[in-house]
């Protein structure tokens, strides 16, 4: 059984609007190779976290964080709904999983790691536009040619994910819906940051942990 979810009612008003669709960050890892919790670590004066609420909230409401190891320090930084993933042993795809339990996707919805913090604002600005007015089951983003974060996915990709097992991987959904996918190429290298371990954060942010 999946674990609670704590709702923020100010930000429903906004699932009235057709442009507007729901949010997941994915925050509920071990962060075992990084040895603290990649939520709470900061760059540019903001947590992985907190920029990542404030970056996809832009377009994006409600925005749900799923928890789960690492709750107790992580859930006082949490602006809005918090979803819990009471056995986030089983994967990223059970927390996603989670996170598309606690939310409205009928029109859709967005997701990203927590560990993938640099993409810019503008990078989500476009991807949401061209999601909100194109008829593609998912919007991608690439730098270089290859496939990063936040991603823009329909109800229907919603509705496979779920049938998944909660040890199964979204690349198979995401593989089988190749031919109804937007790739969108941008001179953004931040929707490639994968912060991982602390050579990956050094290397963001120029010092060591």
């Amino acid at each position: 059984m999946e674990g609670p979810v704590e709702i923020d009612l100010r930000a429903r008003e906004a699932e009235s609007s057709p442009e507007v669709i729901p949010g997941i960050i994915l925050a509920a890892g071990a962060s075992s190779r990084m040895g603290r919790p990649k939520a709470l670590l900061s760059w540019n004066g903001e947590t992985f976290l907190a920029r990542l609420q404030r970056v996809l909230g832009s377009v994006c409401q409600p925005v749900v964080t799923v928890l789960g190891y690492h709750y107790d320090s992580v859930r006082p930084e949490v602006q809005g709904d918090v979803a819990v993933n009471c056995d986030p042993s089983r994967g990223q795809l059970s927390s996603l999983q989670t996170g598309l339990r606690a939310i409205s996707y009928e029109k859709g919805f967005a997701f990203v790691p927590v560990d993938c913090p640099a993409v810019s604002a503008e990078t989500v600005a476009t991807l949401a536009e061209l999601f909100a007015h194109g008829e593609a089951d998912l919007v991608i983003p690439r730098y270089n040619g290859e496939r990063g974060h936040p991603v823009f996915a329909s109800r229907t990709v919603a509705q496979q994910l779920l049938l998944l097992p909660p040890t199964g991987s979204a690349k198979d959904v995401i593989r089988s819906l190749r031919d109804k996918t937007t790739f969108v190429d941008l001179a953004d290298p931040g929707v490639l940051s994968d912060i991982d371990d602390p050579a990956a954060y050094a290397a963001l942010t120029g010092r060591a942990l």
